[in-house]
């Protein structure tokens, strides 16, 4: 995910859990290898707004706050949402010292991201992971936000979101799975709708079980050798990325391949290259090169899940049992990702 995509972003705006566990869990009372889910989104609830990346401006905040507050919810932001340091969005102790906090705020039920670009991996080693398992809710958000995610899933051992972040495009869709998976705790099957990005090309066919974990590939390869990454063992990896020319497609999944990830997954998913294009010629195409890496893999594995740097995005709970199919390309949910109250 090259830098030079910040402003796009910006527009487009494993273990089977104890599933029942209380909203604040206190320090060292669990096994950390126990993975824990936040408690649901109420109507009513208050909504933490971060920017931990990239920059954001004061009219991207007010018409966040609009998208929330319509959906029910009270909209708190970071202290440091509006700051600037070069090209990011503040100095990285205060970006991370914004996202403690709100895990720390016992009014705050849920925290979404405000876009991407670059800048989270900078903070890892900043965030405050006992904290954060202390005081479980939901954090969301894509692209540079999966290191977040991860390794949030991985330090702390919580269910995290990929999905929207605050300046995506929260059309029918995007609500809708928003509201039910985080919202109303249901157990979905996730299913491309009809649209001219909907189409699922079959890479292998078959059905696989396994934690759903994944994200933005240029972020995840990125990470690869640091501390911050989850277990990959017996998992669905679910991949996305945007206006990268494939031969880098090529070079990162052989990265993953080469570090013994690929290696460990029971299924794939590559959901959506936004804008990938062949570069210089000769080129293989995107699909030769997913076949390439995949095929051998013998597992169930498609292209072209509504997830990623488009309009209509499910939500995806990372860490979360599913049974996936290729052939009908959908992602069924075995467990809810959220404590109902």
């Amino acid at each position: 995910m090259n830098i030079n995509r910040r402003q796009f972003i910006t527009t487009l705006g494993v273990t089977t859990l104890a599933t029942q566990m209380p909203p604040v869990i206190a320090k060292n009372a669990l096994s950390p290898n126990i993975i824990i889910k936040p408690p649901c989104l109420q109507i009513g609830d208050t909504l933490g707004l971060i920017s931990p990346a990239g920059i954001v401006e004061a009219k991207d905040i007010e018409d966040a706050k609009q998208t929330f507050i319509n959906l029910g919810l009270k909209v708190k932001t970071g202290l440091h949402i509006l700051d600037r340091d070069g090209y990011l969005a503040g100095k990285d102790a205060d970006r991370a010292q914004d996202i403690n906090t709100m895990f720390a705020d016992k009014s705050v039920k849920a925290i979404i991201a405000m876009r991407g670009g670059w800048g989270c991996n900078r903070i890892l080693p900043l965030l405050n992971y006992p904290l954060i398992r202390s005081h479980p809710k939901i954090i969301m958000g894509y692209s540079d936000i999966t290191s977040l995610l991860l390794a949030i899933n991985a330090r702390s051992r919580l269910i995290t979101f990929h999905g929207a972040v605050a300046t995506s495009t929260w059309n029918q869709f995007t609500v809708d799975y928003f509201k039910r998976i985080l919202f109303n705790a249901e157990i979905v099957i996730m299913e491309n709708n009809q649209n001219s990005a909907g189409k699922i090309e079959v890479i292998a066919p078959g059905k696989a079980r396994g934690k759903i974990v994944g994200g933005n590939l240029s972020v995840i390869a990125a990470m690869v050798g640091s501390a911050y990454l989850p277990s990959w063992r017996k998992s669905i990896l679910f991949l996305e990325d945007i206006g990268e020319d494939i031969y880098r497609i090529d070079r990162m999944l052989t990265q993953l391949k080469n570090a013994g990830i690929l290696q460990q997954i029971t299924g794939f998913i590559f959901a959506q290259c936004t804008n990938c294009q062949l570069g210089d010629e000769p080129s293989f195409t995107l699909m030769q090169i997913l076949k390439q890496h995949i095929q051998p893999l013998d597992i169930p594995a498609w292209y072209g899940s509504m997830i990623g740097h488009i309009q209509d995005k499910f939500t995806v709970p990372i860490g979360v049992e599913v049974e996936i199919d290729a052939e009908n390309g959908t992602i069924k949910m075995l467990e809810a990702a959220v404590i109902p109250i």
